[in-house]
């Protein structure tokens, strides 16, 4: 028995990383395991996106009865604190701490802010929507304004902590696939909940409610304690009070010298607007357009998180192998053009099937430019400045993806309402022409931010070196 036992341990070690996913993403300085555990704050980040902007968004307009506007402002509260995601990278560059942590400290102050958000949020839901529940108008406004504050400004400080943390920790070769391997775990937990809470959810009652989102705050709690367990080493000497720290503008200034970071964030907005504008859009396109069921519309998410993994595994094994990130990333621009053409001739063609293949490629295309431009934002980092690169990206990223979400919708609304009204002339009418505006926008976005990373791919193409390690998240499983 002992000996069937070390021969199924010696087969699974054999298969390696060709065969178990992530396997060889560990290096010495940075096991699997601990990469995996540090990961897990990434699977809280992604069930509070899913609660925010989907369960609650439906839950309020639904059965709740709450305004559309007022819901769309609740949701985009959290956008407030996007842009301070550099300020929180600089703090934590520079925390001054008995301890000797830098990163541990903001991972724990935004778990409990997140923690805070959730276990006052649907008693400030019920009280906002007055389904029985006692207490003035605006005490409802109030609270959950706040709760939402506290779980934006939460999940903004752990993800900005916990990218410069795992930049901290990674080596520099293995930083890629670190990258793919922390998008993948956002989408784990992005999935993951949205399936628990549509199951918990499905037979609706206010009680439920309160279980369910007081319940993901616990869970929140617990798993991001054992993310941070032990995995950023005490060095009081880079945390001392007596060491000099300069000013959040003359970081910045330090950080921005040059046009190449400059360009860099440019490209970041650019790209992720282009890719985000469609977010809310995609699935009522298939349903109003081309007539799909809901079960096939539901299908679309499915495609485009498999075209996402894709992308993500493509990029891990072409960085792995000395590739640019500037160049992936533009790679991912050219099929976010060729799929959102693709999507908007889907219509006049009446094909799913084209419709299918183009939601593939916007995923692919998404997840080859995220990976891309975080991984060239982590290689921005330098003297400890993680936290400020992290979080300048994080900054633009997440404001261009909440701005980009904003305007599609909008902009999709306005365009419809005029085309219905004959205002745009005959040869624009329908409503596939508020759509077709959008995603024409977003390709013309794409073509702009190819004109921006040019420069990058150049400047890159002198300078890069290909890494010597072998480490790292070569590939998926086939």
């Amino acid at each position: 028995m002992r000996r069937l036992t070390q021969g199924i341990v010696r087969g699974w070690a054999s298969l390696g990383p060709r065969f178990l996913p992530f396997a060889d993403v560990a290096t010495p300085e940075l096991p699997l395991g601990r990469i995996l555990r540090l990961a897990l704050f990434q699977v809280t980040v992604g069930m509070a996106v899913v609660l925010l902007t989907g369960t609650l968004n439906r839950v309020m307009i639904v059965e709740h009865g709450v305004s559309a506007w007022l819901v769309a402002a609740m949701v985009a509260l959290p956008l407030v604190f996007a842009p301070a995601r550099a300020l929180i990278g600089f703090r934590s560059d520079h925390h001054r701490s008995f301890l000797g942590w830098r990163r541990v400290p903001y991972i724990w102050m935004g778990t409990l802010m997140q923690f805070g958000g959730l276990a006052i949020m649907p008693f400030a839901l019920l009280v906002l929507s007055g389904d029985g529940i006692g207490g003035p108008v605006w005490a409802g406004h109030l609270g959950a304004a706040l709760a939402f504050l506290l779980v934006g400004a939460g999940l903004h400080t752990v993800q900005t902590a916990g990218l410069a943390l795992a930049t901290d920790l990674a080596p520099e070769e293995s930083r890629p696939r670190v990258v793919a391997l922390l998008y993948v775990m956002l989408l784990i937990g992005m999935a993951g909940s949205a399936l628990v809470f549509g199951a918990l959810l499905s037979d609706y009652t206010h009680m439920k409610l309160i279980q369910v989102v007081q319940g993901a705050a616990v869970v929140t709690l617990l798993v991001n304690i054992v993310a941070l367990w032990k995995q950023e080493a005490r060095d009081p000497s880079k945390t001392r009070h007596d060491r000099p720290r300069p000013t959040f503008r003359e970081a910045w200034a330090d950080f921005a010298e040059g046009r190449q970071v400059r360009r860099l964030l440019i490209v970041v907005g650019m790209g992720t607007a282009a890719f985000s504008m469609q977010d809310i859009l995609l699935e009522p396109y298939g349903g109003e357009i081309l007539s799909l069921s809901v079960s096939a519309t539901t299908v679309l998410t499915a495609l485009l998180a498999g075209g996402t993994l894709i992308g993500f595994a493509l990029a891990a094994r072409s960085l792995s192998r000395g590739g640019d990130p500037h160049r992936l990333a533009a790679l991912g621009a050219l099929a976010g053009i060729v799929a959102f053409s693709a999507v908007i001739f889907a219509a006049p063609l009446g094909s799913q099937l084209v419709f299918s293949a183009g939601t593939v490629l916007i995923g692919f295309g998404g997840g080859l430019f995220a990976v891309g431009m975080l991984t060239a934002a982590m290689a921005l980092a330098r003297n400890g400045g993680s936290g400020m690169a992290l979080g300048a990206w994080g900054a633009v990223q997440a404001t261009a993806a909440g701005g980009g979400i904003a305007l599609g919708g909008a902009l999709r609304d306005m365009v419809a309402s005029l085309a219905d009204a004959g205002i745009l002339g005959p040869a624009l009418t329908g409503p596939a022409v508020g759509y077709g505006v959008v995603y024409t926008l977003e390709i013309v976005l794409l073509f702009a931010t190819l004109v921006a990373v040019g420069p990058l791919v150049r400047v890159a193409g002198r300078t890069r070196q290909r890494p010597q390690s072998e480490f790292g998240l070569a590939e998926f499983p086939g």
